[in-house]
């Protein structure tokens, strides 16, 4: 049995900065309505702001919910999960977990948009943009606080009785909600979820809803502090420039013009770094420039996050977004965005958090210097383990280039891994033909070999160079070319990986059937439901990528150049791009990565090893200490490094480390 469902609810929280776990454990929340259909039927749409609605849908879906064949469909049915979890005080499970199915994580995996509406749009559902802006105004409306005024006689929320006429309106969008999941879970019945990543998503529903300890009393110093030592700086700068607002990019580029007698295009941070190298700059100058980069080091914004979304225990939750990468199905951050934090090398540690939480502004200048470059890197310190807890941290290490060689068989790179070897050292060797011994003999190519890694794998120029760093590295810019020639000559299975995959793909676009590159199956589907056909790519783990739609024009250079209908990541609309065989090799190597640590965090959750969040190729595990340290990383690295069924000869690496906080080792 499968019930299609949409609710509309009440909350005081703000959904988007607090999350939606931080939103239902709110005591003002209450789902007002819910439209469902049972396999397909009418949608009916209960008032629960009328008792007897309310009682028939505590009787009908505590029964639904007991039932062992009752499926719930929703888009983003994580949020359904939790409205129903605090409706009717459930913990949760496993089981419970898996009672649910997402038409938006059918939608990713099918490679389109995330939202419902856009959803519907890319996949040629009838638009209604009256009903989607009025939708929209409903939900200020009826679902969020409103502003006390004399006209609405002092309230602060919007109840059904205060307008009637809008609330049946707001009925019938709830209703036309359910009708659209139910059209696009049929539309993309053509291409099923494979049920490893349905399991998957269930793990992830139970790794958001477990949450991760933070020390809000180190948060709340550290957002005192920052605060403080902002406005500190401002007040100088006043006392120096005279300015009303020196933080007023506009105020101040007038005011260091005059100065200096200079014309100041930007304060980006690049500019006042060659601007505070000028030597004739006056004292002023430079300590207002000073000023600003110090200003510019961080913000508390993340501080603020975890303020907005900590949970009444203590715990933030909802830090990822299953398949929130589109294309290859990798997580992307939420709220807090744990996968872009910034890197930490203040030392020690423990010292500046009990500063901080002593709100001792005076001895971390002392000890750390800059105050906001010192919270910046602490933000990572604010995730903690519980009291007589730990977290394990491990990390795989150098995934992506373990997994292109493997893909490529490029055999001397994949003994370099299996050997536990330096893959920069290794590389600059290949490429210079000579040994190279980090900080020893030839020392000084590594840092070519290392850049060259990073930039080139995914057939990048010169400019995937430059963009990776390598001229702030002291690289002359006329190198360059020689390095991605030489990188290419050494890793030959490498660059003929790109051309076999871009050759794969043109081929079945433009005949059709399938064809095989290296354990990744190219193929050229025809989905009837829609009328369309899309490329898709079959991983070595069963699992696979779509490209929608795809065509073939012409590239600069008079060959076919293939495109397909997705996301833009810049953008965000949904429109035709562009792609070639490195991009290709990009997406199914990264592809490929996130199911090593999807099929390690299975392991680790079978294993009794509770997963709080992840990072990239990094998960972190709030557990009970059960042996020494050494001993619970050992056992931790084993579980993400076992062989996989599917690719048994991948030389998987790991390390990590245990503590009682979460940090960049």
């Amino acid at each position: 049995m499968h019930v299609y469902l949409d609710f509309e609810t009440f909350s005081d929280v703000n959904i988007k900065k607090g999350g939606a776990f931080r939103y239902v454990w709110s005591p003002a929340f209450e789902i007002l309505l819910c439209a469902y259909s049972v396999d397909g039927a009418p949608v009916r749409v209960l008032d629960l702001t009328e008792t007897r609605d309310r009682a028939y849908f505590d009787t009908v879906f505590r029964g639904l919910l007991s039932r062992e064949d009752s499926v719930f469909v929703a888009h983003n049915a994580a949020f359904e999960a939790s409205c129903l979890a605090r409706h009717f005080t459930i913990t949760y499970t496993s089981a419970y977990a898996a009672k649910f199915r997402d038409t938006m994580l059918h939608g990713l995996y099918c490679g389109y948009p995330a939202s419902l509406e856009a959803t519907g749009l890319a996949l040629g559902l009838p638009e209604d943009t009256q009903k989607l802006r009025v939708g929209k105004a409903l939900i200020r409306y009826f679902c969020t606080p409103c502003k006390p005024t004399r006209t609405n006689g002092g309230r602060t929320r919007n109840l059904s009785r205060h307008d009637p006429e809008k609330w049946e309106l707001f009925k019938a969008y709830c209703k036309q909600d359910v009708v659209a999941e139910i059209e696009i879970d049929r539309r993309l019945s053509a291409c099923p979820i494979p049920d490893g990543v349905q399991k998957q998503w269930e793990t992830d529903l139970l790794i958001n809803a477990r949450g991760v300890a933070v020390d809000m009393d180190f948060v709340r110093g550290a957002l005192e502090l920052g605060e403080t030592a902002r406005t500190t700086l401002l007040h100088e700068a006043v006392q120096i420039s005279g300015l009303g607002n020196p933080n007023s990019v506009g105020q101040l580029t007038s005011w260091l013009e005059a100065e200096t007698g200079e014309e100041i295009d930007n304060l980006r941070k690049d500019t006042v770094c060659k601007l505070l190298h000028r030597d004739e700059n006056s004292e002023a100058v430079d300590r207002i420039l000073k000023i600003r980069q110090e200003l510019g080091k961080t913000s508390t914004k993340k501080y603020d996050a975890i303020e907005a979304c900590v949970c009444p225990d203590g715990r933030v939750r909802g830090l990822l977004q299953y398949y929130g990468a589109n294309r290859t199905g990798r997580w992307a951050g939420r709220l807090v965005q744990v996968q872009n934090l910034p890197r930490t090398y203040t030392e020690p540690l423990p010292l500046a958090r009990e500063l901080v939480k002593k709100r001792n502004l005076d001895g971390l200048r002392a000890v750390y210097g800059s105050v906001n470059d010192t919270l910046s890197q602490l933000i990572r310190t604010a995730f903690v383990a519980p009291a007589d807890h730990v977290l394990i941290d491990a990390d795989f290490s150098a995934i992506e280039a373990r997994v292109i060689s493997w893909l490529a068989g490029e055999d001397w790179r994949l003994e370099v891994f299996r050997g536990g070897g330096d893959i920069y050292c290794a590389s600059a060797s290949q490429m210079f033909h000579c040994n190279v011994v980090k900080g020893g003999e030839n020392g000084h190519l590594r840092q070519k070999g290392k850049v060259a890694e990073l930039a080139l794998g995914y057939q990048g120029g010169t400019g995937a160079l430059i963009n990776m760093g390598a001229l702030d590295m002291g690289i002359p810019e006329a190198e360059l070319p020689d390095i991605v020639s030489r990188w290419r000559d050494a890793n030959a299975k490498i660059r003929d990986l790109w051309y076999a995959f871009d050759g794969a793909a043109v081929q079945v676009v433009s005949d059709g059937g399938t064809v095989n590159v290296r354990g990744c199956t190219f193929a050229r589907e025809y989905d009837t439901a829609q009328d369309r056909t899309c490329l898709s790519v079959r991983l070595p783990s069963g699992r696979k990528l779509y490209y929608t739609d795809p065509t073939l024009g012409k590239n600069r250079w008079g060959g076919p150049a293939l495109s397909y209908m997705g996301v833009d990541q810049t953008t965000k609309k949904w429109k035709r791009i562009e792609t070639y065989g490195g991009k290709l090799v990009e997406n199914v190597v990264q592809a490929i990565a996130r199911d090593c640590l999807a099929e390690a965090i299975e392991r680790l959750e079978a294993a009794g090893f509770p997963v709080v969040f992840h990072v990239h190729d990094e998960v972190v595990i709030d557990t009970l200490p059960f042996a020494d340290e050494k001993t619970m990383l050992r056992t931790v690295v084993s579980l993400m490094t076992e062989p996989l069924s599917w690719a048994p000869d991948l030389p998987l690496g790991a390390d990590g480390w245990v503590g009682t906080f979460f940090r960049k080792d």
